[in-house]
Formats: structure tokens, C-alpha cells, sequence
């Protein structure tokens, strides 16, 4: 936290607050996109297609697919470091939770009825959303959703600190899953002007958001 111009680590409290903050903001984000279906960031995508596909709720569904990703984060990292994975969960349950309350809140407001252009704005507002949250949280530096622990790991063990590479190399297991959903389903659900918005933006977003929400809250170490 910057105070008179010098950083000082944040307390306890102001951790958890901000933490709770981003979580809420980015469960409020993805629930846009997910509702609106006029595109989601890729992992939310991917979720609201596999969820469609097997008929399984929202929130079951992006823990499962949590859980997968830790497994997979510790087969990457050659270690179980439960510490790490007990933190993983502490983010990604209420997370995935407050995506299904949110998501089913704006179905029953019928969101979806509103005019294309309103539509649309809301939808890019969700991605904006996610964008915040991700950089609220990333400067805080105390847990990290399983997607973005997945993301660090191999960009700094597998593409020599290159994060684009990471990113998109992060990608592949819900472009996987997003796959098989489309073929078992002939549909595609979440995947348009929001997705290829994320897609392009999204590190912009994070930088953005740095610097302008909160910004006194700088990177902890």
C-alpha cells in the first residue's frame, strides 16, 4: 500500500479486504458474460459449454474443472505443496459459487431482453470487470485462482518467463474441453465479441486497472 510516496506491505485485514473485493467484482463479471451469452473469457467459456453439454451446474463445474487444474499445477511443478492448493480452493469455491448466484440473478432481471446494443456493452463491461479483479488480486499476491497459479507455472518453468507464450499455452485445456462440448452438443455457447475482447485486451485491462483502481494498492512481494 503507498502512503506519503513509500510502500509498506499491507496489514491482515486490508489483504482479505481487497481479496474479497476482486473476488466479488470478477464472480459479477463472468456472470455477465455467462447470462449474455455474447462472450465469455475463455475459461468461463469452455465451463459454460461443458455445463451445457453434461448438464451439471455452473459452479460444480468450474470447481471440477478447478480441481483438474491443481492436479495438473502439481504434475507440472513435480511437488504437492498443499499450502498452495488449501489457498487454490480458498479462491476458486466462493468464486465459482457467487458466478452461479450472480449468473442466476441476471437471468431472473432477463438481461437477456434488452436491446443488442445494450447487450453488448454490458457484456464488454464484464470483461472489463474480470480485467480488475485479476489485477486486484495479482497485486495482492497472496492466492491465485488454480487457471492463473496453472498460467505463472509455466511461464516461469516451461516458457522462460514469456507471458504471452504462457497465455496461451494456458489455453489449451478449455480449448480442449471446449471441443469436445461443441461436437457433443452442435452448439456454442459464450464464445463471441466478449471472447475475442478478452482475448485482445486482457493484459491491457490488468495494466489499466493498476493504475487506475485503487491505485495505491501497489504489487506485494
Amino acid at each position: 500500500m503507498l502512503v506519503n510516496q513509500v510502500v509498506r506491505p499491507l496489514t491482515k485485514t486490508e489483504s482479505v479486504f481487497f481479496l474479497c473485493v476482486s473476488i466479488l467484482i470478477n464472480a459479477i463479471g463472468n456472470a455477465l458474460t455467462v447470462c449474455l451469452n455474447l462472450g465469455s473469457a475463455m475459461w468461463t467459456a469452455s465451463s459454460a459449454n461443458l455445463s451445457y453439454f453434461i448438464h451439471v451446474r455452473l459452479d460444480l463445474i468450474l470447481i471440477g474443472f478447478g480441481t483438474v487444474i491443481i492436479v495438473i499445477n502439481c504434475c507440472l511443478r513435480h511437488r504437492v505443496d498443499w499450502g498452495r492448493i488449501a489457498k487454490n480452493f480458498i479462491f476458486m469455491i466462493p468464486f465459482s459459487l457467487l458466478v452461479q448466484v450472480f449468473a442466476d440473478a441476471f437471468s431472473r432481471w432477463q438481461i437477456q431482453g434488452l436491446s443488442l446494443g445494450v447487450r453488448i456493452g454490458l457484456d464488454l463491461f464484464g470483461i472489463v470487470l474480470i480485467g480488475m479483479a485479476v489485477s486486484i488480486y495479482q497485486r495482492v499476491n497472496v492466492i491465485l485462482h488454480p487457471n492463473d497459479d496453472f498460467m505463472q507455472t509455466l511461464r516461469f518453468d516451461y516458457c522462460h518467463g514469456n507471458a504471452a507464450l504462457a497465455m496461451w499455452a494456458s489455453y489449451i485445456p478449455p480449448a480442449i474441453v471446449l471441443v469436445v462440448a461443441v461436437i457433443g452438443t452442435r452448439q456454442i455457447l459464450a464464445i463471441n465479441i466478449g471472447t475475442a475482447f478478452s482475448l485482445a485486451l486482457q493484459g491491457s485491462l490488468v495494466g489499466w486497472s493498476d493504475k487506475l483502481v485503487f491505485p495505491r494498492l501497489k504489487h506485494q512481494l
